[in-house]
């Protein structure tokens, strides 16, 4: 077993004793991978206090013992259940956990039924507590997701004129990041124009984009499994008076937001830094959402900088920094970058500028 998945395992292993199971059923695929590095579609893990089973069928049993050295591969011919009632007896498995938040209800039945000896109970967040902070070589795989994500935006914003639709620019995104490397997109892109970017969400459409609008795109790259997060707000000829004043609020909300991020710091608090600026200026209505998020092998994860959410940030931790100001039948702005918490500051990963409103006509 490579030494950074046997650093994970132990890991685990000690939340269980305190968890008070003797093995822990993994099912989410995102913590599967996350503790094996089998990227197979089907597939879970058993994680003993002697010994870690994986349990695939006949399509990725190959597969997963080359992704999975060390670990023992179980190959599945009829259910799950029925594969590990043999290895739960012979490992005197009788306290079992589940993941909670993962398994669904009729698979939950389905143990309980079948294995009548063992006591089956949820547990909670075991797995993503250990992928709160992340090693050399998560940080390394998100880097390169954020160095994607930056060179198909620089790519991207001189096909940006006035008749493209937003699907296109979606499109092209896509498309640019693929071929530089990508696994694929984050999450749906989100290319929002003229009063539509006023939507948080607003997902590409086929509006065409015209000559004075603010255009909000929000997108990231998948690399071995990781994501990045980036938004700019740009717009298309000359900016009025009042988009470089919502834009100059939002810049500077994310600037004190960032400043406030390092180890010992509560998410909440880089969430006030981010939220006071805009209050003050009379926009805090207008920012409905938490400044932040984690992100690793999924897009969103704890910690969240919310108002709600007390967790220290720690070394190690990756998170989004997004702050904006939206306003209906006039549009929006957003500003985001993905950092790495350090001990005394952050490490900004996103590298294409925002220090102004870009007018994408002069790029002509």
């Amino acid at each position: 077993m490579q030494a950074r998945m046997q650093t994970r395992i132990n890991k685990l292993r000690e939340l269980l004793v305190t968890a008070g199971v003797d093995a822990l059923y993994v099912t989410n695929p995102e913590n599967r991978y996350f503790l094996s590095g089998f990227s197979g579609t089907a597939g879970a893990l058993l994680v003993c206090m002697d010994n870690v089973f994986l349990l695939t069928d006949f399509r990725y049993t190959e597969q997963a013992k080359h992704e999975s050295p060390g670990f023992t591969i179980i190959e599945v011919t009829d259910t799950f259940t029925e594969a590990m009632v043999p290895v739960l007896n012979e490992n005197n498995i009788f306290r079992l956990g589940c993941e909670g938040e993962h398994l669904v209800y009729n698979q939950y039945l389905v143990l309980k039924d079948k294995l009548v000896s063992v006591e089956i109970i949820g547990t909670s967040g075991l797995v993503e507590k250990i992928r709160l902070t992340k090693d050399d070589d998560e940080v390394n795989n998100i880097r390169e997701a954020v160095r994607l994500a930056d060179q198909a935006f620089e790519q991207v914003l001189p096909l940006i004129k006035p008749g493209v639709s937003e699907h296109e620019v979606a499109i092209q995104l896509e498309c640019l990041m693929r071929r530089m490397g990508a696994d694929g997109i984050a999450f749906k892109i989100i290319v929002a124009s003229g009063p539509r970017s006023a939507l948080p969400h607003g997902v590409a459409s086929s509006r065409r984009i015209q000559e004075g609008d603010l255009v909000t795109m929000d997108f990231g790259a998948v690399y071995r499994g990781y994501h990045s997060d980036i938004t700019r707000t740009v717009v298309l000829g000359e900016p009025t008076l009042k988009q470089q004043e919502i834009y100059s609020i939002v810049l500077e909300a994310q600037m004190r937001a960032i400043e406030a991020i390092r180890s010992g710091v509560r998410a909440s608090d880089v969430d006030r830094a981010a939220r006071d600026v805009i209050t003050r200026k009379g926009y805090g209505e207008q920012f409905g959402h938490g400044t932040g998020h984690g992100l690793g092998l999924n897009i969103h994860e704890n910690p969240r900088l919310s108002k709600k959410d007390e967790t220290m940030l720690q070394q190690g931790m990756t998170v989004t920094v997004e702050p904006g100001i939206y306003i209906p039948d006039w549009g929006g702005v957003r500003i985001e970058d993905t950092v790495v918490v350090g001990e005394s500051d952050c490490k900004v990963l996103t590298r294409v500028p925002k220090d102004k409103l870009l007018n994408l006509l002069t790029l002509s």
